[in-house]
């Protein structure tokens, strides 16, 4: 007799525009951090980019889909350990917020190089 598990429930199809976006925030909120100024985007500009994120996102190919959302993921995860820590110094660490904006933003610039953006 062989076991055969059940079929994956298909996960609904991440937002990778909405993601980006969220991903910004958190930037803008760790430039705030840093004392970095330069106030976030309009958003009039988020929304563009976010459509423009999620129509890259569905016409890529299922190998860069995948590397997207594993790479996002990451960044998620060491993001909002950076921030908590940020709020854990209470303020006091703006050179580890300046570095933590730099790093997000290199990651955010290697997301949008996987969709061709």
């Amino acid at each position: 007799m062989t076991h055969q598990s059940p079929l994956a429930e298909p996960q609904s199809a991440p937002d990778a525009g909405r993601q980006i976006a969220q991903l910004r925030e958190v930037l803008h909120l760790v430039e705030a951090l840093a004392g970095r100024g330069g106030g976030g985007r309009s958003l009039d500009r988020a929304l563009e980019e976010a459509a423009v994120v999620s129509s890259a996102y569905g016409a890529a190919l299922p190998i860069a889909q995948r590397r997207f959302d594993a790479l996002t993921a990451e960044t998620v995860a060491w993001a909002a350990a950076g921030v908590e820590a940020l709020t854990l110094a209470g303020g006091g660490a703006p050179a580890a917020a300046a570095r933590l904006a730099d790093e997000l933003g290199r990651a955010i610039g290697e997301l949008l190089r996987l969709l061709r953006l």
